[in-house]
């Protein structure tokens, strides 16, 4: 498998939440280290945060309210950087997913892979990176213009995948 980093998105407003997302607690460990250990166990060489210090390498978010694309470009150079050429992004409200989730996107070719109708988690190759890409996109229109392949959705990973962005789903996603 060509090396690849992870990109973890921390730079939204949690208005719905209500609490900074990234350091609630998921079985007594912050949401953001989850995700963290996560993208290292399934083979990621370098793990960066975008948007906010959580106390792990991190990138700031160039245009801060302009949306996560901006987080993703700016990752991106970030990893560019490291020598590599492929980021799995992930948002820091899925701390539930798991190795298995991720396996498809992992396994795709050039360009990368996004799950049929969600934007995150994806993977994407550098290379695929549209010309005129710009940070007000939405993650939907980076996927479409970078090509990506879309992977079926499985009825038991869709809430691990669509994360936890009110206090009710969170509520969802803790029972056992």
């Amino acid at each position: 498998m060509t090396p690849f980093g992870a990109l973890i998105l921390t730079g939204g407003g949690s208005r719905r939440m209500g609490r900074d997302k990234a350091v609630l607690e998921w079985g007594g460990v912050r949401a953001v280290d989850r995700v963290a250990e996560l993208a290292r166990a399934v083979g990621a060489r370098e793990v960066l945060t975008v948007g906010a210090d959580l106390g792990l390498p991190w990138v700031p978010d160039p245009e801060p309210g302009a949306g996560p694309v901006g987080g993703v470009l700016a990752g991106v150079e970030a990893l560019r950087a490291l020598g590599l050429g492929r980021a799995l992004i992930l948002a820091v409200d899925a701390p539930t997913l798991t190795a298995e989730d991720l396996a498809p996107l992992l396994a795709a070719v050039v360009p990368g892979a996004a799950y049929d109708g969600l934007p995150l988690p994806m993977v994407l190759s550098f290379a695929a990176v549209p010309e005129g890409v710009e940070a007000g996109w939405p993650l939907r229109r980076l996927v479409e213009r970078a090509g990506l392949l879309t992977v079926g959705l499985a009825a038991d990973a869709e809430a691990r995948l669509r994360g936890a962005n009110t206090p009710e789903e969170r509520a969802r996603l803790l029972k056992p």
